[in-house]
C-alpha cells in the first residue's frame, strides 16, 4: 500500500514541486505565529524531493486517513498539523465554500484515551463546560497550546474528535504482565481496548523498537549531544516502567519528545535503569502493541462509522514511521484502507535533507525549524 501511494503522490506532485532556492531565500518572515512553508518548515517526499503544503492536501483526495507523526513537543511541527485540519475542511466544505464538494472530515487524537470519549463528546455537544472537559479527560500539560487549537476548531465546525489511545492502566498491565493478562478484566474496561487478543508486532516493527531501545542505552557523551530519538526511547521506559497508580507521563515509546498525561510536566528524562530493564522486558514491546493496535483500532471504527470521511490521525511519529505501527495496524483491522503517512522531523536546518536519518520515514516528510527547548 505505501509503495502505491508514493507512486499516486509523486504523479500528482510533480508539476508543482519547490525548489531548494526557494526553502533558502524566504521572502517573508513567520510574524503571525502560523508555521511559513519555507522558513518554519519544508515539505520533502519519501526520498528527499521537495515538494510542498498543497501537495499534501491534494494527496488526501485519493486517501481515507493521514497518519501524522509529530514530535510531542515540536511547537512548529503542531501548527503544521493544525493546518492539516484547517485546510482539509476547507477543502471538502466543512467550513467555507458553499460550492465545494462535501466530505466528512474526523479528528482523531493518540492524545486522548478511549475511555474518555463520551466525555470529549459531551464537551463537542456543548453539554459540559471547557473547565469540566479539563478537569475530568485527562488532557495533557500542553494540552492548551498543542492540541487546543484543533478541538476547539472541530468544536465549532462540527467536526467529530476520537480519543484513540488505550488507557494507560491497561498498557501498564500489559508491561508488567504481558497481554493475556488482560484477559482478566472486565467486560466494560475491554470495550476501551482493541478486540483481544490484539497482533503483535511486525518483524520490521520489532526490529525498529529494539534499535530504539539499544540507541537509548548508549551512553551519551554530553547533554548537548542528546538526541530526541533518545528522549524517546527515555519516555518510553519511564512510562512501561510507572506504576498506573503515579503521576508518571504515559508516553509511548513514538514520543521524539516525552508524551505527558500529568498534571505537571515530567522530566524527559528516565533513569538509565528504567530503560534497560524495559529493553530487557518481554513485555516491552507488547505494551507498545497495544497502543498501535488501539489506535489502529479506533482509526478503522471512525472510518467504518464515516463513510467517505477522511480521517486525520495525530500521534507519536515512532508510530507513523516507515509504515509500520498503526499503519500496519488500520490495514490489519480495515483491510484496503488508503493510507498517507506525514512526518513532522524537527531539525536545525529545514533546508538540509539527511538522507541516513529522513530517507523512508514517512510518504511525506515534513521537516520543522526546532523550537528552543525541543528535542
Amino acid at each position: 500500500m505505501r509503495l502505491a501511494l508514493v507512486g499516486v503522490v509523486s504523479t500528482l506532485i510533480v508539476a508543482t514541486a519547490p525548489t531548494h532556492a526557494r526553502a533558502q531565500h524566504p521572502s517573508a518572515a513567520d510574524t503571525a505565529g502560523i508555521p511559513v512553508e519555507g522558513i518554519s518548515f519544508m515539505v520533502y517526499d519519501s526520498t528527499g524531493q521537495p515538494r510542498s503544503f498543497a501537495d499534501i492536501l491534494q494527496a488526501m483526495d485519493h486517501v481515507d486517513v493521514v497518519l501524522v507523526g509529530e514530535s510531542h513537543d515540536d511547537a512548529v511541527g503542531h501548527g503544521v498539523e493544525a493546518q492539516l485540519l484547517y485546510r482539509a475542511a476547507e477543502r471538502y466544505g466543512v467550513v467555507g465554500d458553499e460550492a465545494v464538494t462535501k466530505r466528512p472530515v474526523v479528528l482523531s487524537l493518540e492524545m486522548f484515551e478511549r475511555d474518555v470519549q463520551y466525555i470529549l463528546d459531551e464537551y463537542l455537544d456543548g453539554l459540559i463546560t471547557e473547565d469540566q472537559f479539563e478537569a475530568s479527560a485527562r488532557p495533557w500539560p500542553r494540552y492548551a497550546t498543542d492540541y487546543r487549537p484543533m478541538v476547539e476548531f472541530a468544536k465549532a465546525h462540527g467536526i467529530p474528535v476520537v480519543a484513540a489511545n488505550a488507557p494507560r492502566r491497561y498498557v501498564n498491565r500489559v508491561s508488567r504482565l504481558g497481554p493475556a493478562s488482560l484477559d482478566a478484566l472486565s467486560a466494560t474496561a475491554k470495550q476501551y481496548l482493541p478486540p483481544l487478543p490484539y497482533p503483535p508486532a511486525s518483524k520490521a516493527y520489532a526490529a525498529q523498537f529494539d534499535s530504539l531501545m539499544r540507541e537509548m542505552t548508549r551512553p551519551q557523551p554530553t547533554k548537548a549531544d542528546s538526541t530526541a530519538k533518545t528522549m524517546q526511547a527515555d519516555s518510553a521506559a519511564k512510562a512501561a516502567q510507572a506504576d498506573s497508580t503515579t503521576k508518571a507521563e504515559p508516553v509511548d515509546s513514538a514520543a521524539k519528545a516525552p508524551q505527558a498525561g500529568a498534571p505537571t510536566e515530567a522530566s524527559p528524562k528516565a533513569p538509565a535503569g528504567e530503560a534497560r530493564a524495559m529493553h530487557s522486558s518481554a513485555n516491552a514491546l507488547a505494551a507498545q502493541d497495544l497502543w498501535d493496535a488501539a489506535m489502529g483500532n479506533a482509526v478503522a471504527n471512525a472510518l467504518n462509522e464515516h463513510p467517505d470521511a477522511l480521517v486525520i490521525h495525530c500521534a507519536g511519529s515512532f508510530h507513523v514511521e516507515k509504515g509500520t505501527g498503526i499503519p500496519e495496524r488500520v490495514l490489519y483491522y480495515r483491510p484496503g484502507t488508503r493510507i498517507l503517512t506525514v512526518v513532522l522531523e524537527p531539525t536545525e536546518d529545514v533546508g538540509k535533507w539527511q538522507d541516513d536519518k529522513d530517507r523512508g520515514l514517512g510518504d511525506f516528510v515534513v521537516l520543522t525549524k526546532r523550537s528552543q527547548g525541543s528535542g
